[in-house]
C-alpha cells in the first residue's frame, strides 16, 4: 500500500480491502519507525488523525465518498490548521496553534481526506535546504548525509520515504519543485492566485503559491482538483470556472512543442544532471513531441531580481511578528522598544535576520527606486520573455535543479551558493506562471534528478498530461530509497 497510487488507494478502499483508519495507521507506524532518522515530520495527532479516518469510512459505507476521500497526506507547517502547532519552522511560532484553517486546509478536508501531521520546512519558507528550521535539518531519504531541497523539504522527504501518500508545499522561488527533483517525486506550482494563499503563513505574498506534492503526476493533478479554487478572502485569489486537471492525462503527447532556452543549457549545470535531462527530452520526442530552441533572455536576471522583491516583501510581512500580540516573546525586556528588539532577535533565525535587513535596506529612502523598482521592471522583462517564447513553444522544458542534493552543511556558510540552487525555478514565480517537477532519473551517486515543465497562464492541465504521459513510458516516478522500503 505504501507505493499505491491515490488512484490504486481510492479503489482499494471503495472496495473494502481496506479501512481509512487501517491505512492511516499504516502511515503513522512509517512515520514512527523512520522520522526520527529523517526530521520530515515535526508533529503528530494520532487520536485525532485516527478520528479523521473513522469518519472517511463512515462517509464511504454512506455511499458519500470522493476521489480522495480516506486517503491520508501531511500538510506543510506553513498552512495554519485549525487545533495544530502551525510554526512555519519557527521559534518564533514554535508555540502558536491555528484558531482557523487555511483554504487549503479546508479544501482536502471536504475532499475527506486524513492529516497525518505537519512537515517539517526551512524558516518562514527562507531556503534551498531545508537546514534553516528551528526544528533541525531533514534529511533526503535517498541519503541521509544529504539535503532534500527547501523550503518544503519536510514534505518532499515525507512523500518519498512513504510516510504519507501525498503532501502539501508552498513555492516562492522553487520550494515544490527543487525539494521534489532532490526527492525524486512529483510537484507542481499552479499558476498565481490559482490556490488560495488565505491561512498560508506569509513570506514575499506576489509570489507565494500552495501545491501538490505527490509521487506522480496522476496524482498531483488529483490534489490539484481539490485544492484549486476562489476564495473571497484572499484579494489574489482568481475566479474562474473549475477545472478538472485529470481530464487530460490520457492525451497523446503528438504535436506537442516543447520549448528548451538555450540559457538554461548554457554552463552552470552538472554534468550528470544534463544527460538525465537530456535522455527525458529524448524519451519525449519519441512520445510525439518536438523540441525547439527558445531564448529566455532575461532569466540570467531573476536571481538578483528575486533576492530584492522577496526580501522587501518579506520585511513587511514578518514586522507583525514583534512579541506583543502572539508569538514568541523575550523574557526580559526594559521597555516596549527592547521587546521589540530582543523579541526578534530571539525568536528569528539568522536566514530570516540576513533576509529581513536585506528586505529593509532596499525599501528604504535612497534606495527604493535603485533596487526595488528596478527589479520590478525586470520582473516585467522576465514575463515578457516566457510571453514571446511561448509564441513558439507550448511548454518549455529544462532542468529543475543545477545539481542533484549536495551535503548537509556544504553550502550553509555560503548564501550566495545557496541562492543558486534556485537559478532555474526562480523565474517561472516573478513571471507568476505554472511550473512542475518530474523524476527524469539518477546521477551516478544514486541521487535524483527532476526535469522541469513550465507552462503559460493557466496550462497545469498540459503540464500534467506532459508529465503523466512521460510518467507511463518510464518509471522513475516508482522508484523507492532502498532505507525506507517496507
Amino acid at each position: 500500500m505504501i507505493n499505491a497510487s491515490l488512484t490504486q488507494l481510492a479503489s482499494a478502499l471503495a472496495a473494502k480491502q481496506i479501512s481509512s483508519v487501517e491505512l492511516t495507521q499504516l502511515f503513522l507506524d512509517r512515520i514512527t519507525q523512520h522520522n526520527p532518522s529523517l526530521n520530515a515530520i515535526v508533529s503528530t495527532q494520532p487520536e485525532r488523525t485516527l478520528a479523521e479516518a473513522r469518519a472517511a469510512d463512515a462517509r464511504i459505507a454512506a455511499g458519500e465518498a470522493g476521489p480522495l476521500t480516506g486517503i491520508p497526506l501531511a500538510h506543510k507547517d506553513i498552512f495554519c490548521a485549525e487545533g495544530w502547532a502551525s510554526t512555519c519552522g519557527s521559534k518564533m511560532l514554535a508555540d502558536f496553534v491555528a484558531p482557523y484553517d487555511a483554504h487549503i486546509v479546508t479544501r482536502l478536508k471536504q475532499a475527506g481526506m486524513v492529516t497525518l501531521g505537519r512537515c517539517n520546512m526551512d524558516e518562514f519558507a527562507m531556503g534551498s535546504s531545508n537546514e534553516t528550521s528551528h526544528f533541525g535539518a531533514v534529511r533526503n531519504p535517498w541519503n541521509t548525509q544529504c539535503v532534500p531541497g527547501g523550503s518544503s523539504g519536510g514534505s518532499a522527504a515525507a512523500v518519498a520515504a512513504r510516510l504519507t501518500p501525498a503532501a502539501t508545499g508552498t513555492d516562492t522561488g522553487g520550494s515544490i519543485r527543487q525539494p521534489a527533483a532532490l526527492c525524486g517525486l512529483t510537484g507542481i506550482k499552479p499558476t498565481y492566485g490559482v490556490v488560495s494563499r488565505y491561512g498560508m503563513i506569509a513570506y514575499a505574498s506576489s509570489l507565494d503559491q500552495g501545491g501538490p506534492m505527490a509521487k506522480s503526476a496522476e496524482d498531483c493533478a488529483m490534489m490539484l482538483n481539490a485544492m484549486a479554487g476562489f476564495d473571497e478572502r484572499d484579494s489574489t485569489s482568481l475566479q474562474r470556472p473549475a477545472e478538472d486537471y485529470c481530464a487530460q492525462l490520457q492525451q497523446p503527447l503528438k504535436g506537442l512543442r516543447v520549448g528548451l532556452p538555450k540559457e538554461f543549457f548554457a554552463e552552470g549545470m552538472d554534468a550528470d544532471v544534463r544527460a538525465c535531462v537530456d535522455t527525458a527530452l529524448a524519451q519525449l520526442r519519441e512520445l510525439g513531441a518536438t523540441t525547439v530552441e527558445v531564448s529566455l533572455p532575461n532569466s540570467g536576471l531573476s536571481v538578483p531580481a528575486y533576492y530584492v522583491i522577496a526580501p522587501a516583501e518579506a520585511s513587511s510581512n514578518l514586522s507583525r511578528f514583534d512579541g506583543v500580540r502572539y508569538g514568541y516573546r523575550a523574557p526580559e525586556y526594559s521597555d516596549l522598544n527592547d521587546l521589540y528588539c530582543k523579541s526578534r532577535a530571539q525568536g528569528f533565525g539568522a536566514e530570516v535576520k540576513r533576509r529581513i535587513l536585506m528586505g529593509t535596506y532596499v525599501l528604504s529612502h535612497g534606495y527604493y527606486d535603485a533596487y526595488y523598482l528596478k527589479a520590478q521592471k525586470i520582473r516585467r522583462l522576465i514575463a515578457r520573455d516566457f510571453a514571446n517564447a511561448f509564441e513558439q513553444c507550448d511548454v518549455i522544458a529544462g532542468p529543475t535543479s543545477p545539481s542533484v542534493a549536495f551535503a548537509l552543511g556544504e553550502k550553509s556558510a555560503d548564501p550566495v551558493q545557496m541562492y543558486l540552487s534556485d537559478i532555474y525555478t526562480i523565474s517561472t514565480n516573478l513571471a507568476g506562471l505554472p511550473g512542475m517537477s518530474v523524476p527524469c532519473g539518477f546521477s551516478p551517486s544514486g541521487l535524483p534528478v527532476g526535469l522541469q515543465l513550465i507552462g503559460p497562464w493557466f496550462a497545469e492541465a498540459r503540464l500534467l498530461q506532459c508529465g503523466h504521459q512521460y510518467q507511463l513510458a518510464t518509471d522513475w516516478h516508482t522508484r523507492q530509497p532502498e532505507a525506507f522500503a517496507g
